[in-house]
């Protein structure tokens, strides 16, 4: 047997002033057949499932392009094409091959090219014919299309939010490919919309117990895998919005069956699924009002992992504001004040401008006199089990408050990037973390409570009044009832 693998992977924010290029990726990482050598990230890790995995059974694997970008805004066409096209190159030169495995996002859109994943799986399928098995695996922050599901022989989501399965769910592909080769199954896939956009927690009941119920339902009567769709909020395009996938064995109409039972049984707990936000100053006063710490504050609207620039200075000003102290503080991207630390060195005290520099939804810039307390390069996160970079770095404190500022643009995973600087976030009465909710797996376990703040910034959570152009049809919580609006 022979394998061709590949990668590519950023999640695309349409409302984001920042342009995905070729810098990105090559901050990410630009992999061209070697990304199993070197260190993982979100992208390269299911890659080296697949490559373990396949010789262990002793197949020939060709591995191709692995590009990886922190996402962004919309990225540019040349470098979609020119990603597109290595892959192409690569897997015309491999073939025959039994088998396609792609690590993908799901939520990239291009110029030219609202369906990133869709566009690349079609001309894979065009290269390959109609009875080579494709395999794609998604971000569950994914646009499901039409388009995918047409070319792809399976498609396997995350189901986890932390992902904390990425890898796990590029075993269950690799299995599904294993039986597909073997002629032992014959997969068929459906879509259910489920008419809503919003954001997700799996943790959190009642879509923990549902989750559940999806993994048992995988490998049960003709069912090979079930697949939550989450949908990216943030992204212009005609598919935007939460969706069911469901494949089955052979049998189209009882993929369709299941995938619809459970979109409608996520409709139905619409209520309940809304996640809270709080106020900048409501978040402060419970924080203060809960005996002990760390109270950990979500800063939803300044996460970079969804396009955000990751340097807003909103919550940290009102803190400064209301006099609060014991406050910590992560990530701030922001190489300018990272290169003024380093020139002025350890233990220095200088006049100091942080964050506010990419735009309107960063907010205004906060100047302070700080102490340098540590600096650092070469310093990483956990994501799961991949530690991810954050570039140079440094701890400063002003009067009761540490923040770190960092040279990398990317959102707070882990305490990592504050305790390899020197920084316990453990000994604060708050922390405030750029991040939605993939700082659970690291800081849950020190936090006396978690609190998700809706701030001003490019990631507001609400849903009702995004400024979409493209999607035709009405969604929840913009509609109060989608279906019964669509039957007229």
């Amino acid at each position: 047997m022979k394998l061709f693998i590949a990668g590519l992977d950023t999640e695309t924010n349409t409302f984001s002033p920042i342009r995905t290029g070729h810098h990105a990726f090559v901050e990410g990482q630009i992999a061209h057949g070697d990304a199993t050598t070197r260190p993982l990230n979100c992208c390269s890790s299911q890659l080296f499932v697949w490559r373990n995995a396949a010789r262990d059974r002793g197949w020939n694997v060709v591995e191709s392009l692995c590009a990886v970008a922190e996402p962004g805004g919309t990225t540019t066409r040349s470098v979609y094409e020119d990603f597109r096209g290595e892959i192409l190159r690569d897997l015309k030169a491999a073939m025959p091959v039994d088998g396609v495995l792609l690590a993908l996002h799901g939520a990239c859109v291009a110029e030219g090219y609202d369906d990133v994943e869709g566009d690349l799986l079609a001309h894979v399928r065009a290269l390959v014919g109609p009875d080579i098995p494709i395999g794609a695996e998604l971000d569950l922050h994914c646009h499901l299309t039409d388009r995918m599901v047409e070319n792809a022989t399976m498609i396997a989501a995350y189901m986890e939010y932390p992902h904390t399965d990425i890898e796990e769910r590029a075993g269950h592909l690799f299995e599904l490919m294993v039986k597909v080769l073997a002629g032992e199954i014959h997969p068929v896939m459906a879509l259910f919309d489920c008419r809503m956009i919003g954001t997700f927690r799996p943790h959190q009941q009642p879509l923990r117990g549902l989750v559940d119920r999806m993994k048992a339902q995988q490998g049960r009567d003709g069912i090979l895998s079930v697949s939550f769709g989450h949908g990216f909020p943030w992204g212009d395009v005609a598919d935007v919005g939460a969706k069911m996938l469901v494949v089955a064995d052979r049998d189209a109409n009882k993929a369709h069956q299941v995938a619809a039972a459970f979109g409608r049984e996520i409709f139905a707990l619409r209520e309940a699924l809304e996640p809270h936000h709080l106020s900048i100053d409501d978040a402060l006063d419970r924080a203060m009002a809960i005996e002990g710490g760390p109270v950990v504050l979500a800063d939803v609207s300044d996460n970079a992992g969804g396009g955000a620039p990751g340097d807003s200075t909103f919550i940290i000003r009102r803190v400064i504001e209301r006099g609060i102290r014991g406050v910590a503080s992560c990530l701030y991207w922001d190489p300018i004040a990272v290169r003024l630390c380093q020139a002025a060195g350890e233990g220095a005290t200088l006049p100091l401008r942080i964050g506010g520099k990419i735009g309107a939804a960063s907010g205004e810039p906060i100047d302070l006199n700080v102490t340098v307390r540590r600096i650092a390069s070469g310093v990483t996160q956990r994501f799961g089990v991949v530690p991810l970079p954050i570039g140079d770095a440094a701890w400063v404190s002003a009067d009761g408050i540490d923040l770190v500022i960092n040279s990398v643009r990317t959102q707070t995973f882990h305490p990592e990037c504050m305790t390899a600087l020197g920084l316990d976030p453990a000994t604060r009465k708050i922390v405030i973390v750029k991040s939605s909710n993939h700082f659970r797996a690291g800081f849950e376990p020190i936090a006396r409570d978690i609190l998700y703040v809706a701030a001003p910034g490019a990631l507001q959570p609400n849903f009702r009044d995004l400024a979409y152009t493209k999607l035709q049809q009405p969604y929840w919580p913009k509609v109060a009832e989608p279906f019964a609006e669509l039957a007229l």
